[in-house]
């Protein structure tokens, strides 16, 4: 089961977990990332580098968000969204946002363009 990034991600994007990723199996939206189910290897590289603990197993539900709802996104939107390989700078203001709680209502499922 490929892992699976959840609602801590919104507004921070990290990319921790890209860097610790063997296999390119991130993609990166406007204000999230996803994995590619089909590109994961479950290898759980990218579990304990991600600072808002955004990342779980595809059995494992954190509190306060859908892990089935989480599963359709990721796979939904690692189809559209580009293939992200490379740590860069998370967002303006991620560190005052990464515990927030409701960031659902913040996804924009736009890719991103750079």
């Amino acid at each position: 089961m490929a892992y699976v990034v959840g609602e801590p991600c919104v507004k921070c994007k990290y990319t921790d977990c890209v860097k610790a990723c063997p296999v390119d199996a991130f993609r990166e939206g406007v204000n999230t990332l996803v994995i590619d189910p089909a590109t994961c290897i479950d290898c759980d590289a990218c579990v304990p580098v991600c600072p808002t603990q955004a990342i779980t197993s595809g059995t494992a539900t954190p509190a306060g968000w859908d892990l089935a709802e989480w599963k359709e996104y990721n796979a939904f939107y690692a189809n559209l969204w580009p293939v992200i390989s490379k740590g860069k700078e998370p967002m303006e203001g991620a560190d005052d946002v990464a515990q927030e709680k409701g960031k659902l209502a913040a996804f924009d499922p736009s890719p991103f363009t750079g």
